[in-house]
C-alpha cells in the first residue's frame, strides 16, 4: 500500500508515518514529489490497522498497490525518474536519449582507448565494455578482469564517459563497483536473485537487462529486487527475446518500450547489437528504438569487428556509429527529445 502525505507534510510529519509503518513490521520506502510526499509499505499487511495510520496528522489517504512489482510501478511514482550517471551526470530517463557504445569485450589498451576516443567524439555519454565476460563455450574469451577495469577506469579520465560494465558474480561485484559507473545485470543473471539484492546494496547505477526468455512481469520484479535491497537507481534495457525466429540473433520487441513507460517509473534503454546479431540492422533497430521512445541505446561499436575477440558479426565501425547521429537526432527531436 502507499501512505499519500499532504501537500506541505513536515519531515515531522513524515518519520511519525514510518514508525507507525515500522511498528506493523513493514519496509517504507520514501518518495519525495515536487508537491507531496508518498510512503510506500511493504511487507504483510494483513495485521495492519490501516485506520491508525490513515488518521495520522498529514495523511491524505491510503492507496492499494495492485501491480505485484511494487516499487517500480507507477502506482508509486507517476514521474518519471532520471538517473545521472558518469562524470558528466548525464540524467538517464530524461528528456535527451543517451547513447553509450563501445565494445563487448575489453580486449586491450590500445583498443578501448580508440574506441572510447570515437564514442565520445561522436556524442556518446557512456562507454560499454566487459572486463568478465559470461560466454557461452567455456572455451570463448572470458574477459581480462581487474586488468579490464583498469583500462575502462583509464578511458573514463580521458573522455569523461560513463563506464558501464557487467557483473557477472557475487565474487566480482566489489571489484566493478569500485571502477565502474554503472553495474550492469545481464540477461543470463536476470534472475540471480542473491546477485540482484547485492546490487541493490550497492550505492551505483544498475543496468537491469531482461533475460532472454523473461517475460515483462518478471523483468520488473528482478527491477524489484534491486530496489527493494535499497537501490532505486534501475534502469532496464531490452535486448531481444529467444523465439522460433532464427534469422536474427534475439526478437527485439520494441513494443515493450512504450508499455513499460506505462507500467514502471524506471528509464528503459535499447541494445540492438544483442537483438538482432547483425551489424547492418544495427542502425535500422537504433531508429526504430528511438522513435518508439527509447531513454537510451547501448550498441556495441568495435574499430575493427572482423578481429574481435567476440560479438563481432553485431559490432558497427566508429565510422558508422558517427554516421547515425544526425538521424537520430532528427528522430528525437520529432517526438520531442534531443540526443
Amino acid at each position: 500500500m502507499i501512505v499519500v502525505m499532504r501537500p506541505h507534510a513536515s519531515e515531522e510529519h513524515v518519520r511519525h508515518v514510518v514508525d507507525l509503518i515500522r511498528e506493523y513490521g513493514l519496509k517504507e520506502h520514501i518518495i519525495y514529489g515536487t508537491d507531496r510526499t508518498v510512503i510506500a509499505c511493504i511487507g504483510d499487511k494483513r495485521t495492519v490497522d490501516k485506520g491508525a495510520i490513515e488518521n495520522a496528522p498529514m495523511v491524505d489517504r491510503i492507496v492499494p498497490i495492485l501491480s505485484p512489482y511494487k516499487m517500480a510501478s507507477t502506482e508509486v511514482k507517476k514521474a518519471r525518474t532520471e538517473i545521472p550517471i558518469g562524470p558528466g551526470r548525464f540524467p538517464i530517463g530524461g528528456k535527451k536519449v543517451g547513447l553509450i557504445a563501445g565494445p563487448c569485450s575489453v580486449e586491450s589498451r590500445e583498443q578501448l582507448l580508440k574506441i572510447a576516443d570515437a564514442v565520445k567524439s561522436a556524442g556518446g555519454i557512456g562507454l560499454r565494455g566487459g572486463a568478465y565476460k559470461p560466454r557461452t563455450s567455456p572455451y570463448s574469451f572470458q574477459g581480462l578482469g581487474v586488468e579490464g577495469l583498469k583500462i575502462l577506469a583509464e578511458a573514463r579520465d580521458r573522455t569523461g564517459l560513463a563506464i558501464v560494465t557487467e557483473v557477472t558474480s557475487l565474487e566480482n561485484l566489489e571489484a566493478v563497483a569500485q571502477y565502474a559507473d554503472v553495474l550492469q545485470i545481464g540477461a543470463r543473471n536476470m534472475q540471480h536473485f542473491p546477485l540482484l539484492e547485492a546490487c541493490g546494496k550497492v550505492a551505483k547505477p544498475v543496468l537491469l537487462k531482461r533475460g532472454i526468455s523473461a517475460t515483462l512481469e518478471e523483468w520488473l520484479l528482478a527491477a524489484e529486487y534491486i530496489i527493494n535491497a535499497g537501490n532505486q537507481q534501475v534502469i532496464l534495457c531490452e535486448r531481444g527475446i529467444r523465439t522460433f525466429e532464427d534469422y536474427v540473433r534475439n526478437t527485439l520487441p520494441l513494443a515493450v518500450v512504450p508499455e513499460l513507460h506505462d507500467k514502471t517509473h524506471l528509464p528503459v534503454l535499447v541494445d540492438p547489437s544483442h537483438s538482432t546479431g547483425h551489424a547492418h540492422l544495427v542502425p535500422a533497430m537504433c531508429r526504430a528504438a528511438a522513435a518508439a521512445g527509447a531513454d537510451g541505446l547501448l550498441i556495441e561499436v568495435h574499430h575493427d569487428p572482423e578481429h574481435a575477440a567476440s560479438d563481432g558479426a553485431q559490432s558497427i565501425t566508429p565510422a558508422q556509429f558517427a554516421d547515425m547521429m544526425p538521424t537520430l537526432r532528427r528522430i528525437a527531436q520529432a517526438i520531442g527529445r534531443d540526443l
